[in-house]
């Protein structure tokens, strides 16, 4: 569930008595970026650090998080651009203090980069990026236990879905642009859904580690070269290709909600190269992804539901692109499978 954007002081001082090596506190100042969990940027008398606090439930037990912690580990001592947390005086990575999980990692400069910043060398650099990350995760994961289904969604459920957000809109206050933008959005995708009932997709038929949120506010950039892939909370296995698609309709997607499609073609290329995965993979996650896209509304629940507006800026570009993307269907898959 969405957190609070109020922050609280971390405890800093039984965190860095705990790694006597990174000096005493200097300053420690919330990061900004990031809807899930919280972050600081930490300075001492040795330097800078990212101390992360865990709060998202599904990924924020010490189990889980030691995992994703071997995983940039592994991935790092392969020359994947990974920070890697760095281990307590007793060799930890996670410290649990009043019941709360916390991790220190090195300070990472750099500076986020979406689609637009991009050039078409700099959209191959990154779709090849992400297909050595679902490789190299081959290398140094276990072998995927047998995965549990990923069924798409089911129109009936989604329209369900629209029909109460369309209430909660309506009974917003203040009733403003956002709400009579919001109404217009869902009455206008409960018609696409209906005239495309009928191409809900198959489960997938294959899946492996996926870094799981791969996109621009979980990436930094030096210059031109990807500094550090961060977050790796959602490590898990899922469809490669998905992820793929996924990331390219974050990262290239224009405030109007259509795609830059050269840019997708350039990465989509350099990503089949670099995950050897063929066209036809490509084709069908293009096909799930728009599907997920046509029946997905999580800008929308936390305003309306859970009362959390910081994703409000989202809404007016991803609404948009499910309907763009309905339109240009042919050209979106060609830009990704051929």
């Amino acid at each position: 569930m969405p957190r609070s954007s109020e922050h609280s002081a971390p405890p800093v001082g039984a965190l860095l008595r705990r790694h006597p090596h990174a000096g005493e506190p200097l300053s420690c100042v919330p990061v900004t970026e990031g809807l899930l969990n919280r972050g600081y940027r930490l300075a001492t008398t040795r330097g800078r650090y990212f101390l992360k606090q865990h709060l998202d439930a599904p990924t924020a037990d010490r189990a889980t998080i030691t995992r994703q912690h071997r995983a940039t580990q592994r991935l790092h001592a392969l020359g994947l651009p990974v920070a890697p947390p760095l281990p307590d005086s007793r060799g930890r990575t996670v410290a649990v203090i009043d019941g709360r999980c916390y991790a220190l990692h090195p300070w990472v400069e750099g500076r986020h980069r979406d689609g637009a910043q991009l050039t078409a060398g700099g959209s191959r650099r990154l779709g090849a990026l992400l297909g050595r990350v679902h490789t190299t995760l081959d290398r140094v994961m276990e072998p995927p236990p047998p995965g549990e289904r990923h069924d798409s969604a089911r129109p009936e459920d989604t329209f369900a879905d629209i029909a109460e957000l369309i209430r909660l809109a309506r009974a917003h206050r203040p009733y403003d642009g956002f709400d009579a933008l919001a109404e217009h959005r869902l009455r206008e995708r409960r018609r696409l859904l209906a005239q495309h009932a009928h191409r809900r997709p198959p489960a997938p038929a294959t899946a492996g580690w996926v870094h799981g949120d791969f996109h621009p506010l979980n990436l930094l950039y030096r210059g031109a070269e990807p500094a550090a892939i961060v977050d790796w909370d959602r490590l898990g296995v899922r469809p490669r290709a998905e992820e793929a698609v996924r990331a390219a309709a974050i990262f290239f997607v224009r405030p109007g909600g259509e795609l830059d499609l050269e840019k997708v073609r350039a990465y989509a290329r350099a990503y089949r190269r670099a995950a050897g995965a063929d066209g036809a993979e490509l084709a069908a996650a293009v096909h799930r992804v728009w599907w997920e896209r046509l029946n997905d509304f999580w800008t929308l629940r936390w305003r309306y539901r859970l009362n959390d507006h910081r994703a409000d800026p989202q809404f007016p570009a991803v609404s948009a692109l499910a309907v763009w993307w309905t339109r240009e269907y042919d050209a979106v898959r060609d830009a990704f499978a051929a």
